[in-house]
């Protein structure tokens, strides 16, 4: 079977839609999936005219198309699908509520994105997304087509050899002590006025680890505090190996506001890392408080969790190792396996 798994301007875009995109493909190297990741038969929309026009076709050949963005491109590829009878898979990594708080006006846009994404995904033959959260938020649109959750999964093997790192990373960003820390882009839905808030009432330090723009396009709360931090607070900027992070870092901070699952959060597990985040009902749904996290719904809260992280090495180590099963069952191996069979089902109804 020849599937293709398709992100558009994978080269320009950034964030969790493209770690998830790129663990499916290697989730996928081990089954009888071959992976297409360019629908275009010359490569790209532009030098596949020449193709057309010689009459080899537009597109290239695959058995499913399975796309992970919402832009022109994959609405072309969509109505390519349809016309010839091809398995369509959408894939919502992309939702109005988590387009929100992450760069300027966003908020603003949020809105009128929801018809947008209500008719693209309707075009699906199956749309997959990170959560039962994600799901019924699909619905509410509504979303008029087969809907089903599926883990992003966490590479575990890009995790490995994180310890090498500790020394050096803690270092150069001249970090001591516990070490509370984010990874991924900076912007306020992740809760970086908590996390910010978080460290100026507290005497740890804290790093967020991950690109971060500064520009006119940044929101409002990334300006304020990157250009002004607390005096405990670093933005690292981008970072070339992510696991100078994990290696970095001791307890995983994650206040979001809104998340379709939070790959980062799974990355920090498979380290063993104890890991705090906001009370919300996507982290319920694969996490539980007091076994693999602590979950917090007030500041006072997180504050009291990090505190206990501190002054309890045993709690640290005991949550940790769980965190550590729980990343074990979203392994991509299973991923592999359910987009499969997936694909398979498709194909053959």
């Amino acid at each position: 079977m020849r599937a293709l798994n398709y992100l558009e301007f994978e080269d320009r875009v950034r964030g969790g839609m493209v770690t998830a995109t790129r663990q499916q493909r290697k989730a996928l190297e081990t089954t009888d999936v071959e992976v297409v990741e360019s629908p275009w038969r010359a490569g790209n929309p532009v030098q596949s005219l020449g193709t057309l026009f010689a009459g080899e076709g537009y597109f290239a050949e695959y058995d499913v198309a399975h796309c992970n963005l919402v832009g022109p491109g994959s609405v072309a590829v969509a109505r390519h699908a349809k016309r010839n009878n091809i398995p369509l898979v959408l894939h919502a990594h992309v939702t109005k509520e988590d387009f929100a708080e992450s760069f300027r006006g966003s908020s603003q846009l949020a809105p009128a994105l929801e018809p947008y994404l209500r008719w693209f995904y309707s075009q699906a033959d199956l749309v997959l997304c990170p959560s039962e959260y994600t799901k019924s938020v699909l619905e509410s649109y509504p979303v008029d087509a087969p809907i089903r959750p599926m883990s992003n999964g966490v590479d575990t093997e890009s995790m490995e050899g994180y310890e090498q790192f500790r020394e050096d990373t803690r270092e150069r960003f001249d970090l001591d002590g516990m070490v509370v820390y984010a990874v991924g882009e900076v912007f306020e839905r992740k809760g970086l006025t908590t996390f910010c808030e978080l460290a100026k009432a507290t005497d740890y330090d804290f790093a967020w680890f991950g690109p971060y723009d500064e520009g006119p396009q940044a929101g409002k709360a990334t300006r304020k505090w990157v250009n002004d931090p607390p005096e405990n607070v670093t933005f690292t900027g981008f970072m070339e190996d992510k696991r100078a992070a994990f290696g970095a870092g001791d307890v995983y901070l994650f206040p979001a506001k809104v998340e379709n699952q939070g790959i980062a959060v799974l990355e920090a597990m498979a380290c063993g890392k104890p890991v705090v985040l906001r009370d919300i009902d996507v982290f319920r749904e694969f996490f539980e408080d007091g076994e693999d996290c602590l979950m917090c719904s007030t500041f006072e809260e997180f504050e009291d969790a990090l505190e206990r992280l501190a002054d309890d090495p045993d709690l640290r180590k005991r949550l940790g190792e769980n965190a550590r099963e729980t990343a074990e069952a979203h392994s991509l191996e299973r991923v592999g396996e359910r987009l499969t069979e997936t694909y398979h089902e498709l194909v053959e109804e």
